[in-house]
């Protein structure tokens, strides 16, 4: 099985990218969300290190924002729990599609947290900086402290680019996209 990760900045479109090459893609950002919503056992968890914010089940993403923007260190300890809980997921996933040729990890920590192997290809996505601050801007929950805080324990741009075998540029239209994918397929199958 090849192993594609997808790296890049916040709001350069990883997930975009991720589902445009057509394989199974793991979306950690996805899996974080449904543990907010469906998993009790994360919830007691996190109210028992964080009772103040989070205090009631489903776990909404404003809670969330609140304890991080309110502590420094509340990032560090949700970060904590969720992280093993999006692994054991992400494990399940990678038996499921094992018989698979391809998959693709969408985590945006993947680099951070050792998730790669040393044979994965490591696609970076590559947008204008004007475009990414456009789309942020247009998310529901936009609030640029709390992207501020995740880039704070980001790798540099400069440093997924140089680990990356590939560099993907989006510009959020399919035709240049679909381009640079077929560029990768072809190259690591």
């Amino acid at each position: 099985m090849i192993r594609i990760g997808i790296v890049g900045d916040i709001g350069c479109g990883k997930t975009f990218v991720a589902n445009k090459f057509g394989y199974p893609v793991f979306n950690a950002d996805l899996e974080v969300n449904k543990l907010y919503k469906t998993d009790r056992n994360c919830f007691r968890k996190l109210n028992k290190i964080l009772p103040k914010h989070i205090v009631s089940f489903p776990i909404t993403k404003a809670d969330i924002t609140y304890a991080i923007l309110k502590n420094n260190f509340n990032l560090k300890k949700i970060i904590k729990i969720i992280h093993p809980l999006v692994r054991k997921k992400m494990n399940k996933f990678l038996v499921i599609n094992k018989n698979k040729k391809i998959i693709v990890l969408d985590i945006p920590l993947l680099l951070e947290n050792k998730i790669n192997k040393k044979n994965d290809v490591i696609v970076f996505v590559e947008s204008k900086k004007s475009k990414i601050i456009k789309r942020l801007k247009k998310r529901k929950n936009f609030n640029k402290k709390l992207i501020n805080k995740f880039k704070k324990i980001q790798l540099t741009i400069e440093y997924k680019k140089k680990k990356s075998q590939f560099i993907v540029r989006n510009n959020f239209s399919n035709k240049f996209l679909k381009k640079d994918i077929n560029r990768v397929l072809e190259r690591i199958l």
